[in-house]
């Protein structure tokens, strides 16, 4: 039963932190070249421009989930298992969100990898 509950935490962290990671990028591409806003108006314009843009907010609380359901993901299962397989397929995950809500290219070389990966994950789990 462990187990079950362990894929669960898995499958809740490649949701949450995909989600995360998709927000935070479209926040900051929001912002704009934070190096020029530092040097024309210093570091308290940052601040104040990253958080007002709603959906960095939000992106924050997604990685919050994706922390806490690793958390609950270590308490059911092993660490050999939950913390590789989150992260491996949350890579997989972000290049699919990156190329559908980002529109951002993803080359053959990236999608390779992200299959390689996922091949590595089912190894690892069975």
């Amino acid at each position: 039963m462990n187990e079950i509950y362990a894929w669960a935490a898995i499958g809740l962290i490649i949701l949450a932190s995909t989600t995360g990671d998709v927000l935070l990028s479209y926040s900051m591409k929001r912002v704009g070249d934070v190096g020029e806003l530092w040097k024309r108006r210093g570091v308290l314009a940052v601040v104040g421009r990253v958080l007002t843009t709603p959906t960095f907010a939000l992106g924050v609380m997604a990685m919050g989930v994706a922390f806490y359901s690793l958390l609950f993901g270590l308490s059911w299962g092993n660490l050999s298992l939950v913390v590789p397989a989150s992260a491996s397929l949350t890579f997989v995950a972000n290049a699919a969100a990156a190329r559908i809500f980002l529109h951002e290219r993803v080359g053959r070389r990236r999608w390779i990898a992200a299959l390689l990966v996922a091949g590595g994950v089912v190894l690892m789990a069975i």
